[in-house]
């Protein structure tokens, strides 16, 4: 057999910086698994349908099945004149066979067995992202019933706006992390096509059964147009997509556990297991896990962006720009299951510092609302309130008080429906405790957000 599957039609052989240039095989080669289950299933179906006889089918699976073990135990060659996994595998098992691996390739293409292979491997690397998002909601619900009526202040605009509790301030990174693996759930839809038998883009005029092929695969569905199943790169983009969202999530999360374990904030500490030092002043102890995991988003964000621009201007069907598609997509499964690893090897091991957290709450005014509430609350129309305790602040700020420290007669100059009772009502636990509506701060809503999350997480019994 020639080195090369297609060059009957060639009078000269390629030149070596065209093989180096075409190569994909140090990319695609993590493919070798999918590529060798779906040869078996293409293998076995048509042995079915008598295209090819049993015992050629039989001979086929288990020099396969050798090829595996080789490339597993690390003592398979590869080489660029190979060009990609595909051609690896069949060179191998002709070299291993002889004519009868020749019959492999009949009724099907490089174009629908690499979209093939890319399906089966981000259906299996989608259910391990589900399944690690689904540990690190675990952990933000065991945070936030550790620290469930532990008190801190909110913030709008990176300025202290009101106080919440922080198992709410945990719980709303759960519900992100949630919708992120809703999104890599509803991918799977789109994933789970087979698009095997499609060839090269006009189907073949071999009597196989794709249904067949996609039973032994695992395959809910066996996609509809030749053409549209070897061009469509959709899933990919979408995938890339859900990343690029969940890592923004991260990068969130980052940024605050980054100012969080500033001294300014002081509220949280970072195990040194999970903190690095300064290579000059040895007093440093760096938030290093966050600010890479905020850093790695812009280069998933950027794999997404060359996966689109890759796709924007392609014509029917396969066009081999498309061999590009592997190197961001790769990259982000790394990066993102790199970041979901460590992250749910690092918050376990934050600790919270419970009093400076509350301790924030007494400052900054951060029950302005409230006394406008209790004025509305007393008939004054919100937006006068809200203008009377602006005044009120302002004449706080002069005097370098908080309202909270103002007399009952001081306050009582901006409106007579101040009363007595104002300061219980200016209480940071009052103010958590009256935020009563669904999906509020009040205690009893957050402990009905988590009990709802442990009965989603099944860990309720």
């Amino acid at each position: 057999m020639s080195e090369k599957p297609w060059d009957g039609r060639f009078q000269e052989g390629t030149d070596k910086a065209v093989e180096v240039f075409t190569s994909s095989i140090f990319v695609d080669k993590r493919l070798y698994k999918h590529d060798i289950i779906g040869s078996i299933a293409h293998c076995r179906m048509l042995a079915k349908q008598g295209i090819i006889r049993e015992d050629e089918a039989d001979t086929m699976v288990r020099g396969l099945e050798k090829i595996k073990s080789d490339i597993e135990s690390g003592c398979f060659e590869y080489k660029d004149s190979l060009e990609d996994i595909h051609m690896h595998i069949e060179s191998a098992l002709t070299h291993d066979l002889g004519e009868v691996a020749k019959k492999l390739h009949t009724a099907r293409s490089r174009n629908d067995q690499v979209a093939l292979d890319i399906r089966m491997y981000l259906k299996e690397v989608s259910l391990d992202v589900i399944q690690a998002l689904t540990e690190l909601q675990k952990i933000l619900v065991g945070l936030a019933q550790t620290y469930q009526d532990r008190v801190m202040a909110g913030y709008t605009h990176l300025q202290r706006a009101q106080p919440v509790l922080l198992s709410h301030h945990l719980m709303a990174y759960y519900e992100m992390f949630k919708r992120d693996k809703e999104r890599f759930e509803d991918g799977l839809k789109r994933i789970d096509v087979m698009p095997l038998g499609s060839a090269a883009l006009a189907g073949t005029t071999y009597p196989i059964d794709r249904h067949d092929t996609a039973r032994q695969l695992g395959f809910s569905k066996v996609s509809a147009n030749s053409m549209d199943s070897v061009s469509d790169r959709d899933f990919i983009i979408e995938f890339l997509s859900a990343a690029s969202i969940c890592m923004m999530h991260f990068s969130r999360l980052s940024e605050e556990l980054i100012l969080w374990s500033s001294s300014e904030f002081g509220f949280i500490v970072i195990s040194d297991a999970f903190t690095t030092g300064s290579s000059i002043m040895p007093q440093k102890k760096n938030p290093d896990i966050p600010e890479l995991v905020r850093g790695k988003t812009g280069r998933v964000y950027g794999n997404l962006m060359a996966a689109l621009t890759l796709m924007k201007s392609l014509p029917m069907a396969y066009n081999r720009d498309m061999q590009e598609d592997k190197p961001p997509l790769f990259d982000t499964v790394d990066t993102l299951v790199a970041c979901l690893d460590i992250y749910i090897r690092m918050m376990p091991n934050i600790t919270f510092n419970e009093k400076k957290m509350a301790s924030a709450t007494e400052t900054g005014f951060i029950n302005a609302t409230d006394l406008a509430d209790y004025l509305a609350s007393r008939g004054l129309p919100f937006r006068d309130a809200h203008s009377v305790v602006g005044r009120a602040v302002a004449f706080a700020l002069d005097r370098k008080k908080e309202l909270h420290d103002l007399s009952l007669d001081e306050l009582k100059e901006f409106s007579p429906l101040i009363k007595d009772d104002v300061f219980a009502y200016l209480t940071t636990q009052g103010i958590i405790d009256r935020r009563m509506s669904y999906g509020g701060t009040a205690s009893p809503c957050v402990r009905d957000a988590i009990s709802a999350a442990l009965k989603e997480l099944n860990l309720d019994g």
